[in-house]
């Protein structure tokens, strides 16, 4: 799928024609370089390589400033690659917002945000026992039998316990772009998209 690497700006709301309030996420997209064309003569495929957001050139290693200068460019943060392009492109390209479209739907992927340890309660939506506990302190949240004893003897896997919590790779499909503002490189996408306040994103349609 073609698409653009981004950086997720934040929530906020706008209005329809019909006057009702539409909760959308504003996400800086691109300008990404092509930093390399893939081929299928060469590696086995065709993709396009696209780099996004500038970064010094004492944090990259020699390999990466050398790949990045054969594009014409400075070294980048962020380096992903896309399938599917319908237009040609050639090394040192750019590519902005205005390959989307405003109405048409994309695919947003993004790692969600960190939760750290939680309990079966948030991390699996468990009810806990209410206030039912007889008198225990220690039993509201708690998750109750993983196992029989004599038989089998251990805990299955896969069973739902307390553990790290987000931090994930999340895809969220069939998104609307309810605006497109080019010479900001904004979209306005309709919903909640996963990741923190300046996270990196990919948008693809």
């Amino acid at each position: 799928m073609s698409g653009l690497i981004g950086r997720k700006i934040g929530m906020t709301s706008i209005f329809d024609e019909n006057g009702k309030n539409i909760p959308c996420t504003v996400v800086e997209a691109g300008p990404c370089v092509v930093t390399q064309v893939r081929t299928k003569a060469v590696d086995g495929y065709e993709a396009l390589q696209l780099g996004f957001d500038d970064k010094s050139e004492k944090h990259s290693t020699k390999a990466l400033i050398g790949h990045f200068k054969k594009a014409g460019t400075d070294a980048k943060k962020h380096v992903v690659e896309f399938q599917d392009f319908k237009e040609t492109y050639k090394l040192g390209d750019k590519i902005d917002v205005n390959l989307f479209e405003e109405g048409e739907f994309v695919d947003v992927t993004g790692t969600s945000k960190g939760k750290g340890f939680q309990g079966v309660v948030k991390r699996h939506g468990f009810a806990g026992v209410g206030q039912a506990t007889h008198g225990q302190h220690n039993r509201l949240r708690a998750p109750g039998s993983v196992g029989a004893s004599s038989y089998p003897s251990r805990v299955f896997k896969g069973m739902r316990m307390g553990g790290h919590m987000g931090a994930v790779n999340v895809k969220v499909q069939n998104l609307r772009i309810l605006k497109v503002v080019p010479e900001k490189n904004l979209l306005v996408i309709k919903g909640a998209i996963p990741g923190h306040k300046n996270s990196y994103i990919i948008v693809e349609k």
